[in-house]
């Protein structure tokens, strides 16, 4: 029988807390089932053996996978999707900062409207300032880069369809970004809010590197944006030289202007050297990330996958 609900929880060193949690989703009355998949995205700590006993003992349907290395919670996430059995995939943060009650609340707003997603918008977060900062650039980046109406809020606390997820998964680049997948694959999204609750034990393991990772990944994977803007950007340096290059040849026309230009070249020069050294390298992270693609770099790779015995 395919379970209602299947909660996917990438984890990253949550052996402190990832009991607890587990023992949350439990305590949920969803009729027709739920299961959990928990990912283990190549944590160092003792994860791995406390999912070993959660398996063992906990009483929701528990599958632990094993990630080779750290690979991101994006890519972790598609791998618990690709293992969900449920009508619908919800996903938790190991940190249990998502409140498993309020996950019931998306879901069951997705069976009353039908929506294929519905994200949990926080009214108050509980993240450190920066990464609070952090989740505000990332939106305003993907209102302009994504296909999604203006100040709508992408969260990671978000309720999936099987086959939305499905769809989802089938992405095998190394640089997934699941909102921008979501994106382009349904526009029946929904949003509530929910609470967000102080992290139980620990930090965060965003930094600011995987914080920048995750905002390329949203620029440069799903919208040509960037290029468009360098071109623009090009534009504008190119008019800007015409106008400067008539402006000297007036000057030099009526026998005007400073005697010494070096100061003025060197300026120009340095200006549009850094303008087309910009626009290099963006081309250049275009083309690397499109030949990692082609040279089939993993997603992710999994080492072992633990179920109970049946």
């Amino acid at each position: 029988m395919t379970p209602a609900v299947t909660f996917v929880v990438p984890m990253y060193n949550a052996a402190a807390t990832i009991g607890s949690l587990v023992r949350d989703i439990e305590q949920l009355q969803i009729y027709g089932r739920h299961e959990n998949v928990l990912v283990n995205d190549g944590g160092v700590d003792d994860t791995l053996a406390v999912c070993r006993e959660l398996v063992r003992t906990a009483r929701v349907p528990i599958t632990v996978i094993e990630h080779a290395r750290n690979f991101g919670e994006h890519n972790a996430v598609l791998t618990g999707w690709r293992h969900a059995r449920g009508a619908h995939v919800i996903n938790l943060d190991d940190d249990g900062q998502n409140p498993p009650r309020e996950a019931v609340r998306l879901w069951q707003r997705a069976k009353a409207t039908g929506a294929d997603v519905v994200f949990g918008h926080y009214e108050t977060k509980q993240h450190s300032v920066w990464r609070n900062a952090g989740s505000w650039l990332t939106n305003r980046v993907t209102d302009w880069a994504l296909d999604k109406p203006p100040g709508f809020y992408l969260s990671s606390f978000r309720c999936v369809s099987a086959f939305i997820a499905h769809q989802v998964a089938a992405y095998a680049g190394p640089y997934p970004y699941i909102d921008g997948l979501l994106l382009q694959v349904t526009q029946r999204i929904e949003s509530i809010t929910v609470a967000h609750e102080p992290r139980r034990l620990g930090a965060s393991g965003y930094t600011l590197r995987r914080l920048l990772r995750l905002w390329l990944s949203a620029w440069l994977n799903f919208s040509l944006l960037p290029l468009r803007l360098a071109t623009f950007a090009g534009l504008a340096t190119a008019g800007l030289g015409l106008v400067a290059f008539i402006g000297v040849l007036w000057l030099w026309f009526v026998n005007r202007g400073p005697a010494y230009g070096f100061g003025w070249l060197m300026s120009a020069f340095l200006v549009f050297s850094g303008t087309q050294l910009v626009m290099l390298g963006l081309i250049g992270e275009y083309l690397g990330r499109m030949f990692l693609t082609v040279n089939q770099r993993p997603q992710a790779v999994v080492r072992e996958v633990i179920q109970p015995h049946r």
